[in-house]
């Protein structure tokens, strides 16, 4: 948000002066002195910039321009506790143990400063700084605070958060992934052409532009380099100017002198006043002489905390100095092994209707390729030209075999678009994690997208299955009959699909929701009315839960009507008296409770699947 920054009293002043020097400290010594100007405060740190106090917080800006606020955090005691339960028949009685993975970690970092968390793995560091991002639920214990504040909505639109693994599209270009991040996350004021320059601005200033109409890349396909994709990734939270930028591990996989050059580029962040905070690992010297503040941790405790290149000072006044010449950073985790955009301001930067188009067309773009991908067409067109030779010109006098076509028709598309749909939430899990966690999207306007995205593929390959084998097999050459075999077609397509999304996002993992989605829809198969005519009354109740008990009367309406005759022995006998029709009914009754209770299906499947989601990438406020 940006604020102009107004003419004050002589009062008013003095109360910024004595409340700015409260705030921020560096020692014994004020980092923020003196007022320059009305309203306005000096820094001998940052001389280059102006700043304002305003309801406790600090705004700043290049002299000259707007106003945008710098962040000091605070965390104090924080502590973080988790349950496990004991695995084994043995163990089964016994009371879940309480692990702490946090106790009572303090610590500050101030506008302009890079603090690195130190520690062997399991030490807490990735805990710690999902805490300090506000992305950590359960029983999170002590104080964080942002400017003197708790963590809000305000304020995590303020915060980045790069994770240590690059969550991208491997099918966008640099620029695309960037441009289309831009569109959702910047607000409304600025036009689209003023959010695809400050795109290109990133890209110009992270040193991205020589690739930019490259591809991200995945472990299958070529794209950049890792040190580019960890770019791209920060460059992703720095389009919306975050005054705190949290990092995981940002030099894991990187050679040397891409790490390096990743750290310089943060290091000239906060030279423009912004907060880092990262977890690493185990940098090179000349990467950790980079970070103003060190915290080193060792199975959740904090084992020092202060500047980073007093470290070895530090420890050696206690008895602990190192025998020989070392990367300090390699002798501090040999220890540790040694055994706010403001309060009020909207809630999102973009409308529904802005995050809903942005997000449709960039998932258009990534899955065009897969939609209708070659093979997919072609098993479509084979499986339609196998089923229309199989039952080639089949008139009414083999009723039987229309039948089977029939329920053929309901049982593959019943089992295919679920299983495909499965995957569609595990697979984008880290990604909505991520874009859910830094407040990118509603999760309704990504939910929309997704199923209107979809509908394209959803509703013309069905059509092109059924165009090819309906005149084949010789059903009712009729286009109200086609076209009522159609509808029930397609409701049985998006009924399925609506299966697969729900499974898929309340189990989030692809081997579960596969095996279970396998008994479920075969279940449902069984008791369509096609195989068994008739099912004991104890297990009679699952019909009504299938969806191919509705789609298979409806295909029956759609192609027989009680006054159609077949022949038999006795002559002409009643369609609607053939025992496979009989148990089902022709009736227009059956027809409307058999579309309804698909629709009722097709929404509420959908309704599980979006209820299911909404856990995803939100955190419970610390405690």
């Amino acid at each position: 948000m940006e604020l102009e920054i107004e003419s004050q009293t002589s009062n008013y002043k003095a109360t910024v002066q004595e409340e700015v020097r409260g705030i921020f400290r560096k020692g014994n010594r004020p980092l923020f002195h003196g007022l320059a100007g009305a309203g306005e405060i000096s820094s001998p740190i940052f001389p280059q910039y102006r700043l304002v106090m305003l309801d406790s917080i600090v705004y700043c800006s290049k002299k000259g321009s707007r106003v945008y606020l710098w962040v000091a955090q605070l965390f104090h005691d924080v502590v973080y506790k988790i349950k496990t339960k004991k695995v084994g028949l043995l163990e089964k009685n016994k009371k879940a143990e309480e692990k702490v993975i946090l106790n009572g970690v303090s610590g500050m970092v101030e506008p302009g400063e890079i603090l690195a968390m130190l520690g062997p793995s399991g030490s807490g560091k990735t805990t710690l700084l999902t805490a300090l991002g506000g992305r950590l639920g359960g029983q999170l214990h002590g104080t964080i605070t942002y400017n003197g504040k708790p963590f809000s909505n305000s304020m995590k639109r303020k915060t980045g958060f790069v994770p240590q693994d690059d969550v991208l599209y491997p099918n966008l270009t640099v620029s695309e992934t960037l441009v289309f991040t831009a569109l959702l996350r910047l607000p409304n004021s600025l036009t689209k052409e003023e959010k695809m320059a400050h795109a290109n601005a990133v890209m110009s200033q992270l040193g991205l532009i020589s690739c930019k109409d490259s591809i991200i890349g995945g472990p299958l396909l070529r794209g950049v380099s890792g040190g580019e994709r960890k770019r791209v990734s920060i460059g992703q939270e720095m389009l919306v100017s975050p005054s705190l930028l949290f990092l995981d591990e940002p030099t894991s996989g990187l050679d040397s002198t891409t790490a390096q050059r990743i750290l310089s580029t943060l290091s000239e962040l906060a030279s423009e006043g912004k907060t880092i905070v990262m977890a690493i690992h185990q940098p090179s010297s000349r990467i950790y002489y980079m970070f103003h503040k060190a915290l080193l941790l060792s199975e959740g405790n904090v084992m020092y905390f202060g500047k980073g290149s007093e470290a070895i000072e530090y420890f050696s006044n206690i008895g602990y100095a190192p025998t020989m010449a070392m990367n300090p950073a390699d002798f501090l985790l040999d220890l540790a092994n040694g055994r706010i955009e403001l309060d009020g301001v909207e809630k999102w930067s973009t409308s529904w209707w802005q995050q809903f188009s942005v997000l449709l067309r960039r998932y258009v773009k990534e899955r065009k390729h897969q939609s209708f991908a070659f093979h997919r067409v072609c098993q479509i067109l084979l499986v339609s030209l196998v089923a229309g030779l199989l039952w080639y010109k089949s008139d009414i006098s083999h009723l039987q075999d229309q039948i089977g076509l029939l329920y053929f028709i309901v049982g593959f598309w019943a089992v295919l678009p679920l299983h495909q749909a499965i995957y569609t939430f595990p697979q984008e899990l880290l990604m909505l994690k991520k874009e859910r966690s830094s407040g990118m999207y509603r999760l309704s306007s990504y939910f929309m997208s997704r199923m209107v995205a979809e509908l394209p593929m959803e509703l013309t390959i069905p059509t092109i299955y059924l165009s090819i084998i309906y005149w084949m097999a010789g059903l009712k050459a009729n286009v109200v009959n086609y076209l009522c075999t159609l509808f029930s077609l397609i409701l049985n397509v998006l009924v399925s699909q609506g299966i697969g999304l729900a499974i898929g996002a309340i189990v989030m993992d692809q081997k579960s929701a596969s095996a279970l989605a396998s008994v479920m829809i075969l279940s449902f198969l069984l008791v369509g009315g096609f195989y068994v005519q008739h099912v004991p009354k104890y297990i009679a109740w699952i019909k009504y839960l299938s969806t191919s008990y509705y789609v298979y009367r409806l295909l029956m309406g759609s192609q027989y009507a009680t006054s159609d005759t077949y022949p038999c022995s006795s002559g002409q006998c009643l369609i609607a008296e053939f025992p496979m029709i009989k148990q089902i009914g022709l009736h227009l009754q059956e027809k409307i409770i058999a579309a309804t209770a698909l629709g009722i299906m097709l929404i509420g499947y959908r309704l599980v699947a979006y209820f299911a989601l909404m856990r995803i990438g939100v955190t419970k406020k610390l405690a």
